[in-house]
């Protein structure tokens, strides 16, 4: 049985040294969006596997960000949230690892359940 309890609004999330974001939810259409993009990278080795995952962390949370708080440009003040900050960010490994466990999660725990 699928239980149908996903969060259908934005929702905050934190993840590390008072770094918060507020995203959309991890729809279908956004995760299949940032799984295509990933995928149009060409190659078998174990680097362009992770420039793969680095791809589709990027590309989710370019398309699902639409606020932060705690982020800073380089004069340290408060940056605008656009997609090329969001990239940078998630250049940031610690960032990029905490935000692809929290965001998903949710569909995590369906597949944990073989609710899928």
């Amino acid at each position: 049985m699928v239980k149908l309890n996903l969060k259908r609004e934005p929702t905050w999330i934190d993840l590390a040294r008072g770094v918060r974001l507020k995203v959309k939810p991890a729809s279908t259409a956004l995760v299949m969006a940032a799984r295509h993009a990933a995928s149009r990278i060409e190659g078998d080795s174990a680097e362009v596997a992770g420039v793969r995952t680095a791809t589709l962390i990027a590309e989710l949370a370019k398309a699902s960000v639409i606020a932060w708080e705690g982020v800073a440009d380089d004069k340290g003040k408060p940056a605008v949230v656009n997609a090329e900050g969001v990239a940078a960010l998630m250049e940031l490994w610690p960032l990029a690892e905490a935000f692809e466990r929290q965001y998903l999660a949710p569909l995590y725990a369906l597949d944990a359940e073989k609710n899928v």
